[in-house]
């Protein structure tokens, strides 16, 4: 039987915090704490040790940043956490720190671009597993602020195309489909990015992780 995921949600907004404990409880979650501001979810990831935690960007008592320097003070003190940030806003700066020295287990959705259950879902057993689930307008907005191109100016435009879906979080045949190729030509590709990368071999993702943090390297 496998093990519930055990997930913390931060969002100031009670209607839609509400809707997501009750949609997430539906589908078999454990939901730990539900909080509205920064404060109370650092001191339920302490108290309670969740899996994942679903952090808004903007939260009081500013509504600029708070919630995503939680996340990253948060990924500090609790290396197996999963983050995953729920939001309306695009933020280049913390969000490339979010990422910058490990990816495993980091999301970032845009709440106005999640159209199926399904994909939420499949985004938070992503990140509780160690995977990206990474919005492509998040993947554009970082690559364009990274002030680093060479280290993938070595890729063709095909290998970018499926370095970005990697960040995403997407599987090689989700790739497939996507690019309307064969699982076999993006084996190839991942290949081909990884020989380019210089990244070692690896029985695990790990080599997909640091792929994508190269690809977004800023």
């Amino acid at each position: 039987m496998t093990t519930p995921i055990r997930v913390v949600i931060a969002e100031d907004s009670a209607i839609l915090r509400d809707g997501l404990v009750q949609l997430l409880l539906d589908r078999g979650f454990v939901i730990t704490d539900a909080v509205s501001e920064p404060d109370a979810l650092r001191s339920s990831v302490e108290r309670d040790c969740p899996d994942v935690a679903i952090v808004d960007i903007r939260m009081p008592p500013s509504f600029t940043d708070e919630g995503l320097r939680a996340a990253i003070e948060l990924r500090r003190v609790h290396a197996g956490l999963g983050i995953l940030m729920f939001s309306q806003y695009i933020e280049t700066r913390y969000a490339a720190e979010l990422l910058a020295d490990d990816a495993a287990g980091i999301g970032y959705l845009l709440k106005d671009r999640v159209a199926d259950v399904s994909d939420f879902v499949d985004a938070i057993e992503r990140v509780a597993s160690g995977g990206t689930a990474l919005d492509p307008e998040v993947v554009t907005q970082l690559l364009g602020a990274s002030r680093r191109t060479d280290s993938i100016s070595v890729l063709s435009s095909r290998e970018r195309e499926v370095l970005s879906l990697m960040a995403e979080g997407r599987s090689n045949v989700a790739i497939a489909s996507e690019l309307v190729i064969s699982a076999g030509a993006v084996e190839r590709h991942v290949t081909n990015i990884f020989m380019k990368f210089d990244l070692p071999v690896s029985q695990s993702d790990h080599r997909r992780i640091l792929a994508v943090l190269r690809f977004l390297d800023s």
